[in-house]
């Protein structure tokens, strides 16, 4: 049985490690010292210098680090490549790991929210997908792109600091298949050991089986470990930006289209 729950964590980690090799290449910011990163111009420079102004102000008062960017190139699942940007570029401060990143593709019509470690906590998967639906994907849907990102990130500020009183959403926040998927694997390994009961030796050795089945899935999902490129962002220069500290991502959030 051992060998089994080896042979299996060997498996589903390959899996994702494949994933993050054969995964779109994140992009370096366009700029180090800005929160906000319109690569295509979708912004006219004014939006974005008041956007700017307005990440700036909360992340020089707060130390958590907002940050929007626009592309129109994205290939992968935008929760998952929306994850791996907010670590690649280091969004937050090291230790606090406090960032989160508003992405939006215009190919795909979809935008995506991506939370640190120090703030899924409060910027839930759930409030995520509320802020999406209610404050950014109507404005989107209205060609006002600027008053959707606006919207957003003020209510993400409201979050944080826990004065955010949305209307629930009336969408689908069903979990993934992906993380069922994953739930069950796990649940089968922790069955399976308890079931054999003595063998105390096998048991430890099964019990390392599923923490690094779980390690290798956590550290795949949220772009960690070595899977992806993990370095770490500017800190703040010249009176800029100061959001990309070094912080890591959760793989929280949620995504959306229009």
């Amino acid at each position: 049985m051992h060998y089994q729950l080896k042979y299996l964590t060997l498996l589903v980690a390959f899996f994702f490690i494949s994933i993050n090799c054969f995964s779109q290449e994140i992009p370096k910011k366009k700029y180090d010292d800005r929160a906000v990163q319109d690569y295509i111009g979708l912004l006219s420079e004014g939006e974005q210098q008041l956007l700017n102004n307005k990440l700036k102000n909360y992340a020089d008062s707060t130390s958590t680090g907002i940050v929007i960017a626009i592309r129109n190139d994205i290939e992968d699942d935008i929760d998952f490549y929306a994850a791996n940007m907010l670590a690649e570029w280091g969004i937050g401060q090291k230790g606090k790991d406090n960032g989160v990143l508003l992405l939006l593709d215009t190919n795909q019509r979809r935008v995506a929210i991506s939370t640190g470690y120090g703030v899924e906590h409060l910027l839930t998967d759930a409030l995520s997908r509320r802020i999406i639906e209610n404050d950014i994907t109507p404005e989107f849907k209205k060609g006002d792109f600027y008053k959707g990102l606006d919207n957003g990130t003020t209510s993400i500020m409201q979050v944080l600091s826990g004065e955010f009183k949305g209307t629930p959403s009336t969408g689908n926040e069903g979990i993934p298949i992906i993380f069922i998927i994953i739930f069950f694997i796990i649940l089968l390994i922790i069955l399976s050991n308890r079931n054999r009961g003595g063998g105390g030796g096998r048991r430890y050795k099964n019990d390392d089986a599923a923490r690094s089945l779980l390690e290798a899935i956590i550290l795949s999902r949220a772009g960690r470990g070595g899977f992806s490129g993990g370095g770490f962002g500017s800190g703040s220069s010249g009176g800029g930006f100061g959001g990309f500290g070094g912080g890591m991502g959760g793989g929280g959030g949620a995504s959306g289209s229009w």
